[in-house]
């Protein structure tokens, strides 16, 4: 009797949406943190501004009255700007802990992010300036967007630190510290508002360029997985 080792034929397992639920709600959790904590930010800085010639209308802040939102010295509502800033501080911080957290856990950032590749992203970057960027595969990051998601992680990670040194100079000088002193730390959140801003305005336009990428952070969007074999099968011949 002779045993021969037949492989079994390939299954498909069950496949995943490309976003999970979790994934989906982390997500718009996060915009809409993102998006408090900008219109607050900027009833903040308009108490006490970094640069003289620029605030922002009263109509795009939060918190605040706005007959006097406006002013650029005086409460003017400051105070419930405050409140807004640290409410969406503390929900950010959460969820993006969760989030990097279940990255790392499910091999998400490995599979989606990794590797960049300096000569792959100045390929995209010149496809994207002639308007010659490929949306066929949703499932797939180029290098441009591998690098800005990775980027939008570590200003976030930043702007963390950077606004926890404003917020409490004393209690945490070393934090201070790593930004040089308190004036540079708030230059520091200020120019991370701006990228993340900035991040903002090119992820809805992509995203109303190819509306299909909107959807599926909605739905989930189309299912992903690979074939697989069962283990190795004994047959007995005679």
């Amino acid at each position: 009797m002779v045993d021969a080792a037949i492989p079994a034929p390939a299954v498909e397992q069950p496949a995943s949406r490309l976003h999970p639920g979790a994934l989906r709600i982390m997500h718009w959790v996060n915009a809409l943190a993102m998006i408090i904590m900008i219109g607050s930010g900027w009833k903040i800085y308009n108490n006490q501004p970094i640069f003289g010639w620029l605030w922002f209308h009263h109509t795009i802040v939060l918190g605040g009255d706005p007959e006097t939102s406006y002013k650029f010295h005086g409460d003017g509502g400051y105070a419930g700007a405050l409140q807004w800033h640290f409410f969406a501080m503390w929900i950010l911080v959460i969820n993006g802990l969760a989030y990097i957290a279940y990255g790392f856990a499910t091999g998400r950032f490995r599979r989606k992010l990794i590797p960049i590749r300096p000569s792959e992203v100045a390929s995209d970057i010149k496809d994207a300036l002639r308007l010659h960027l490929k949306h066929d595969d949703i499932t797939v990051y180029n290098a441009v967007q591998r690098l800005l998601y990775l980027g939008i992680i570590i200003v976030i990670i930043i702007q963390v630190l950077s606004g926890l040194a404003i917020w409490k100079p004393v209690q945490f000088p070393w934090l201070a510290g790593l930004f040089y002193d308190f004036q540079t730390a708030r230059l520091a959140h200020f120019l991370g508002m701006s990228a993340i801003v900035a991040f903002l305005a090119v992820h809805i336009a992509l995203a109303l360029i190819v509306p299909r990428t909107l959807l599926a952070m909605i739905t989930g969007g189309p299912r992903v997985g690979k074939p697989s074999r069962h283990p190795t099968t004994e047959m007995e011949s005679r």
